[in-house]
């Protein structure tokens, strides 16, 4: 990828919003203002390289995790044929960063770890022709299931809980 991103005003407002983020996100990650996203949105002035390159990065990183975890998914599913997931989704930062410090670095928003997740859902689908189903973290059901079943937080164990839900 060169260093100059050369993205114009239409290709922001469309790579912000593939992410699903807010002015005011891109404005926080690029430290800038709102009404700057909102000037570079509209063509009225240009397009911030750090905003470009953090959003092209974030964009990147999120392609990875759907790369990588789909590869996994066909592994799984090569010896096992099941055919339906559950991925847990985040309602808010503070439940993402609490469940989630692995990828606060490299996806600082929840919302982003959840465009992740809806990409591996669409890939999966297209692709492994396997159903993968958001469900959104309701953190006392959790508790309440980690309680009765004995289990310790990780990752695997969110996606029982997940699978559970459905």
């Amino acid at each position: 990828m060169s260093k100059n991103t050369g993205l114009n005003a239409i290709e922001m407002k469309f790579l912000r919003l593939s992410l699903g983020i807010t002015p005011a996100q891109v404005a926080e990650l690029s430290k800038s203002t709102e009404a700057d996203v909102m000037a570079w949105e509209t063509g009225e002035k240009p397009v911030l390289g750090l905003a470009a390159k953090k959003l092209l990065e974030i964009d990147e990183i999120i392609e990875m995790q759907v790369l990588n975890t789909c590869d996994g998914i066909e592994a799984l599913f090569s010896k096992e044929p099941k055919r339906q997931l559950s991925f847990v989704v985040y309602s808010n930062q503070a439940s993402y960063a609490q469940y989630n410090p692995e990828f606060v670095g490299s996806l600082p928003l929840s919302e982003l770890y959840n465009t992740a997740a809806w990409r591996i859902k669409k890939e999966c689908k297209l692709v492994l022709e396997v159903e993968v189903s958001l469900v959104a973290l309701d953190v006392e059901a959790y508790k309440a299931y980690r309680e009765k079943e004995g289990l310790k937080e990780s990752r695997e164990i969110r996606a029982k809980w997940a699978a559970t839900q459905l």
